[in-house]
C-alpha cells in the first residue's frame, strides 16, 4: 500500500530503530549517500532495498529517489533516520490514502520533536509541517533552506494530524551543533535570495507562514533573543523543564549564526558590487604602438 524512502548517512544509531517502527511495510528503500559505518549493513539485515546517490541537497535527494528507484506502492512516504513510526501515524497514514479524493497528491505530516525521551510540544511549536506522503507521479521537492519543500505539485495537499516522532538530538549536542552550523549557512542564503512574498505571513497555513516570518523576522536586530522568548515564555517552554530550556537557547543560537551569516554574505555583496562599479567607471588608457 505504502513505500517507504529513508534518506541516510552514517546513521548506524538511528536506523535500526527506524525500520524497526516500519515492519508493517512491504517495501522500504534506503537511499544512502556514501556511509562508512554499519548504516548499509543494518539496512540489509532489515530486508530494506539499498541505493546510492551522492548528496547534493535534500530537494535533490528526494527527486532522485523518485525518479530512479523501482518503487512498488503508489504512495510514497519520506522519513529521515532519526524519525519513528507510531502504531498511530501508521494507522492514520493508512486510512487516509485508502480515503483520499482523486485529486490528492499528497499530505503534509507533523512530527513530535523528542528529547531526553520528552515532546517538546511547547518550545517546537508543534504541530509544524512537512511535505512528507506523496502519491508516485504527482509531486516533486524543491530545496529550500537547508531542508525542501514541495515542488511542482499536480492535485491538492491535505494533513495528516497524528504525528510521528522525532529524534533530532539522538547524536548528541556536539553532532547538532556542527550540522546546524552548515545549516545555517544555506539557511541565511536561502533567506535573502528566496525571501517570501511579506503576503505569506498572514496565510492560514503554517507551512506558508513560518518560513515568511522567519525570513522576514531576521532583519531585526533582537531576532535571536525575540525567537527564545517566543518559544520559552509565549509558548510556555518553561513547562518542559531542562529539556525545554536547553532546546529553546540552542534555537535562539541557530537563528543568531543565521542571523550573522545574513549579515556577512550582504557586507560580502556589497564590497563586490562596489569593486564591480568602480571597474566599470574606471578604464585604463589605450597604449598605442
Amino acid at each position: 500500500m505504502i513505500s517507504i524512502i529513508i534518506l541516510t548517512k552514517n546513521e548506524e544509531k538511528d536506523l535500526e530503530k527506524c525500520l524497526q517502527s516500519l515492519v508493517w511495510a512491504d517495501d522500504v528503500h534506503v537511499l544512502d549517500s556514501g556511509s562508512t559505518d554499519k548504516t548499509i549493513k543494518i539496512a540489509e539485515n532489515f530486508g530494506a532495498n539499498v541505493s546510492f546517490n551522492a548528496f547534493e541537497s535534500f530537494g535533490k535527494q528526494r527527486n532522485f529517489a523518485l525518479e530512479n528507484l523501482h518503487i512498488k506502492n503508489d504512495w510514497i512516504l519520506f522519513l529521515d533516520a532519526d524519525e519513528v513510526v507510531t502504531p498511530q501515524f501508521e494507522q492514520e497514514v493508512k486510512q487516509s490514502v485508502l480515503m483520499a479524493p482523486p485529486e490528492t497528491a499528497g499530505f503534509y505530516c507533523c512530527w513530535k520533536m523528542m528529547l531526553e525521551e520528552r515532546w517538546l510540544k511547547y518550545c517546537d511549536n508543534f504541530p509544524k509541517w512537512q511535505f512528507r506522503l506523496l502519491k508516485k507521479g504527482r509531486a516533486n521537492f524543491t530545496d529550500f533552506g537547508h531542508g525542501q519543500k514541495e515542488g511542482h505539485v499536480s492535485g491538492k495537499i491535505g494533513y495528516i494530524k497524528e504525528p510521528y516522532l522525532h529524534y533530532s538530538f539522538s547524536k548528541g549536542w556536539t553532532q547538532w551543533i556542527s550540522r546546524h552550523n552548515k545549516y545555517s549557512t544555506l539557511e541565511a542564503i536561502a533567506r535573502i535570495d528566496n525571501r517570501p512574498p511579506i503576503k505569506n505571513i498572514f496565510s492560514k497555513n503554517t507551512s506558508v507562514r513560518n518560513p515568511a516570518l522567519k525570513s522576514w523576522l531576521s532583519d531585526l536586530p533582537g531576532w535571536p533573543l525575540l525567537r527564545f522568548l517566543q518559544a520559552y515564555i509565549i509558548n510556555m517552554g518553561f513547562l518542559e523543564g531542562v529539556p525545554g530550556l536547553i532546546y529553546c537557547i540552542n534555537m535562539s543560537y541557530y537563528e543568531f549564526l543565521v542571523q550573522i551569516k545574513m549579515r556577512e554574505l550582504k557586507r560580502k555583496r556589497r564590497i563586490i558590487n562596489q569593486v564591480s562599479s568602480a571597474s566599470k567607471v574606471f578604464r585604463f588608457p589605450k597604449v598605442e604602438a
